[in-house]
């Protein structure tokens, strides 16, 4: 399975919607655009996760990694996210308590 990558901009946040999976073999993709993107100074990300199929732990890591990322910019990454199986992923590992997850793009972009 192929990762499907877009991005665009609302207001003062860039939004990168991720279809696909997310494993071992794709989420090297994911981290270079990510790393482009905060490179550019767009330290404010939502990742829309809503086409995501699987996650694994590098994609896990991935997101870890850019979260630290804008961080240290003073920037946010915040997750939209409403299918159970890939949600369960975030509770089991305790992720859960460190990404700011919503369901819709629109609350994820508004929220402060």
């Amino acid at each position: 399975m192929e990762l499907k990558l877009a991005t665009r901009t609302e207001g003062a946040r860039t939004i990168v919607e991720v279809g696909g999976e997310i494993d071992v073999y794709t989420a090297p993709r994911l981290r270079e655009k990510l790393i482009e993107l905060v490179g550019a100074g767009n330290t404010h990300i939502v990742v829309d996760m809503e086409r995501v199929e699987f996650l694994d732990s590098t994609g896990l890591g991935v997101l870890a990694g850019a979260l630290k990322r804008v961080s240290a910019q003073n920037g946010s990454l915040r997750l939209v996210c409403t299918q159970d199986r890939i949600l369960k992923i975030f509770r089991i590992t305790g992720l859960e308590k460190v990404f700011p997850i919503f369901a819709t793009v629109t609350e994820a972009v508004a929220a402060d």
